[in-house]
């Protein structure tokens, strides 16, 4: 099994572990963060019903981020997405990291969130 496969299946595995425990509901959506090497997206899911409510990447903010994948454009997602959450009437989440450790762009995303009003 070559490297990459097997840092695949690992975040597979953590990712499973961690969706055992977290569930989103229409009162509390869950907060899933995907990142990549050169973007980071995030979205509020509400599984009951496994529909995504909104979604935020720093794809939608192009014009302002010289760069997609570091931690000031993680930071920028994380205020969008609590933006558009407080507007839809969203204050609660539960957090779903996906597998990621909670550190670097991931913990940027969260703190940035919370300072935008979401609480987890």
């Amino acid at each position: 099994m070559s490297n990459a496969a097997r840092k695949r299946t690992a975040r597979w595995v953590r990712r499973q572990r961690v969706r055992k425990k977290v569930f989103g509901t229409a009162e509390r959506p869950r907060l899933s963060v995907f990142r990549s090497n050169k973007q980071i997206y995030a979205q509020l899911v509400v599984d009951e019903s496994g529909k995504t409510l909104l979604t935020a990447s720093s794809l939608d903010l192009r014009d302002r981020l010289n760069n997609g994948g570091n931690k000031e454009a993680a930071k920028a997602v994380g205020e969008l997405l609590a933006k558009r959450a407080r507007e839809m009437g969203i204050t609660e989440v539960v957090f779903d990291r996906g597998g990621y450790k909670y550190h670097g762009r991931v913990a940027a995303l969260a703190a940035a969130a919370r300072e935008g009003g979401l609480q987890f």
